[in-house]
């Protein structure tokens, strides 16, 4: 099965650009966001719920459907079982110890985040300059970092008030564990690290433009981008910043796999039928985004809180990090699956 989609098509348009312009558009909204309702702050996440970022995992139970041989009665079992079983020890250890769960959160997404963008930057765009393992895991990690680690460095407060929201919800006396991580000394070795880190991934991706004979566009726009997103993320105030690229970034980007994994999708994306592919995206998507409402429902009843926006939100935070961490394990095996066993 053809596993990409040129940048130059109209899907790969999509995928590559409408992101990158949508967060370039909001840069000058971080300068007054503050200053707006709460509301609009946490909007990003309101509709994620319905739109792309909630729903977008919600089609896992599909994928050995797609990329193997595996019945779909199979499919459904296995997948069932990963969430099963990762999701309800991951909650346990949330209920346990928050502020582990929460850094085990953080590092898992550093790493989904990251590994969605290393597929969509070979899928869709021109990544001849990621070509080895190595390659992969230094895109990966300045990928993954960048909506992670940069609003850590440019907007602490905001970054420490959402991650304290989450754990008081479980412990108010953990709060204390991660304290030393928004110290200016923590913060200031962080963000020279990941800077020195960042610009040394560029050039160690870069020798293959120097070395042989391809194009320096893709190491062009994967500069492009990347300074884009340091640049959000570092003015932008969190829960907005990472409500937006959820939504907006990683999730349009990982829909756009759906499709290439899905031939109706696929034949009608390449016929210009855009509204069969959404329809058949929704379709997929629609049971399990109501099973995951249900979870979130269910950790609203078992946590007590005060019925803010900060506390929904957090809740909210916690029922996606359930749901992540079975997700990761199957995107990974997607990659394995479409890119060899050697992808990472």
């Amino acid at each position: 099965m053809e596993s990409t989609w040129h940048r130059d098509s109209a899907v790969g348009r999509l995928t590559m650009t409408l992101p990158i312009a949508v967060i370039a558009l909001m840069i000058p909204v971080g300068l007054f966001l503050e200053e707006l309702p709460r509301a609009i702050r946490f909007a990003p996440f309101v509709v994620s719920v319905g739109l792309f970022g909630l729903p977008h995992g919600a089609v896992d139970h599909l994928m050995p459907v797609r990329l193997s041989d595996a019945s779909l009665k199979r499919s459904l079992a296995v997948v069932s079982v990963v969430y099963a079983i990762l999701g309800g020890l991951y909650l346990a250890v949330w209920a346990v110890s928050p502020a582990v769960a929460l850094v085990a959160f953080i590092g898992m997404t550093w790493f989904h985040w990251g590994q969605g963008d290393v597929f969509a930057l070979r899928a869709f765009g021109e990544a001849d300059h990621i070509r080895t393992r190595s390659d992969r895991w230094a895109s990966l990690i300045v990928r993954g970092g960048l909506p992670m680690l940069v609003p850590l460095l440019g907007q602490p407060e905001g970054y420490q008030r959402v991650v304290n929201g989450i754990i008081e919800l479980f412990d108010p006396t953990a709060t204390a564990a991660l304290a030393p991580l928004f110290r200016l000394d923590t913060r200031l070795a962080l963000g020279v690290g990941f800077g020195v880190f960042t610009l040394s991934s560029l050039l160690w991706t870069a020798r293959h433009v120097w070395k042989s004979d391809i194009s320096a566009v893709g190491i062009t726009w994967d500069a492009v981008e990347i300074g884009v997103l340091w640049v959000f993320f570092w003015l932008v105030p969190p829960v907005f910043a990472v409500g937006l690229y959820f939504a907006v970034w990683h999730a349009v980007r990982h829909i756009g796999r759906l499709a290439i994994v899905d031939p109706e999708s696929r034949d009608a994306l390449d016929a210009g039928e855009w509204p069969t592919a959404l329809w058949r995206f929704y379709r997929d998507a629609t049971p399990l985004t109501i099973a995951s409402l249900a979870l979130f429902a269910g950790l609203y009843v078992w946590v007590p809180t005060d019925g803010s926006l900060n506390a929904l939100l957090a809740i909210y935070l916690v029922g996606i990090a359930v749901l992540t961490l079975p997700h990761v394990a199957v995107v990974t095996w997607m990659d394995r699956q479409q890119y060899g066993e050697a992808y990472y």
